[in-house]
C-alpha cells in the first residue's frame, strides 16, 4: 500500500476555483500519478459564490460528482437542469459526446465538491445523466455502495468496471473489505482522520492498494471515505 498525502497532490488557484488534483490533470503532471486502476481522476474543488465551470465538453468517460457541502448548478446537453445539494451524487455518462456546465448561484456559500473520472468499459455509449440522494445513515459505520456496473442497493449505475462506496467512521466503528485476487483498489479519505491497515490518514489522504488481500478500517475520528473496487 503507499499513501498520497493530501499535501502532495497537484493544486491550482484560479482565484473562483481552488483545485486539489489526486492524479495528473490539467496544467498539473506527474508521471507517477497518472491513474490508478481505470479510475482516472479524483479532484477536490472549492467554488467561490456566484461562480462555476462554463459549457465545456466530454467524451468517453464516467463522471462521477460527490457534493459534500453547498450546492452545485448542473445543465447539460441531454436536457438536465439538474440542483445537486450536498450529500447528492451525480454520475453522467460522457459516451459519444456531452457538454455542460456546473455553477455554485449561491451568493455567500462555497460549493464544496470531488469529481471523479473512471474510464469506461465500453466507449461509444449514449451520454445519459442519474443523480441520487443518499441518506446520512445510510453511511454511518459501514461501506455503502454508491455505484456499480449493475446499480444495485440503490446506487448509480456506471458503464465501468469498478465499483465505488463511501462511509463515515468515528470511535469504535470499522469494516473490512477484502480485494478480490487481480483487482486493485484505491481508498480517499474526504475528512477526518482514520486508521486503515495500520496506517493513520487524514483528510485529502489517498491510499494505493494493490497487493493487500484486506483492507481495515478504524479508529475514526470523523472520517468520511471513499473506497474504489477497480479494475487492474
Amino acid at each position: 500500500m503507499q499513501i498520497r498525502r493530501s499535501q502532495e497532490r497537484g493544486f491550482a488557484d484560479h482565484g473562483w476555483l481552488k483545485s486539489y488534483h489526486s492524479f495528473s490533470f490539467a496544467n498539473y503532471y506527474d508521471p507517477h500519478f497518472m491513474g490508478w486502476g481505470n479510475l482516472r481522476v479524483i479532484n477536490e474543488d472549492r467554488v467561490a459564490p456566484g461562480m462555476g465551470f462554463g459549457t465545456h465538453g466530454h467524451r468517453d468517460m464516467e463522471i462521477i460528482s460527490v457534493v459534500l457541502s453547498g450546492e452545485l448548478a448542473h445543465q447539460d446537453s441531454m436536457g438536465n437542469v439538474e440542483t445537486i445539494p450536498a450529500g447528492d451524487i451525480q454520475r453522467m455518462s460522457a459516451g459519444t459526446g456531452v457538454t455542460h456546465s456546473e455553477f455554485n448561484h449561491s451568493q455567500n456559500t462555497e460549493t464544496h465538491f470531488l469529481q471523479i473520472w473512471i474510464e469506461p468499459s465500453k466507449r461509444g455509449i449514449s451520454p445519459s445523466y442519474e443523480q441520487i440522494t443518499l441518506p446520512p445513515e445510510e453511511k454511518a459505520g459501514q461501506l455503502k455502495l454508491i455505484a456499480s456496473p449493475e446499480g444495485t442497493q440503490g446506487g448509480l449505475s456506471i458503464c465501468a468496471d469498478a465499483r465505488l462506496f463511501i462511509g463515515q467512521f468515528d470511535g469504535n466503528q470499522s469494516a473490512r473489505w477484502t480485494v478480490a485476487s487481480a483487482r486493485k483498489a484505491y481508498l480517499h479519505l474526504i475528512r477526518g482522520r482514520l486508521s486503515v491497515n495500520g496506517l493513520t490518514l487524514s483528510g485529502g489522504d489517498g491510499l494505493l492498494i494493490d497487493t493487500e488481500n484486506e483492507i481495515v478500517m478504524e479508529n475514526g475520528d470523523r472520517s468520511e471515505l471513499l473506497l474504489f473496487d477497480l479494475a487492474p
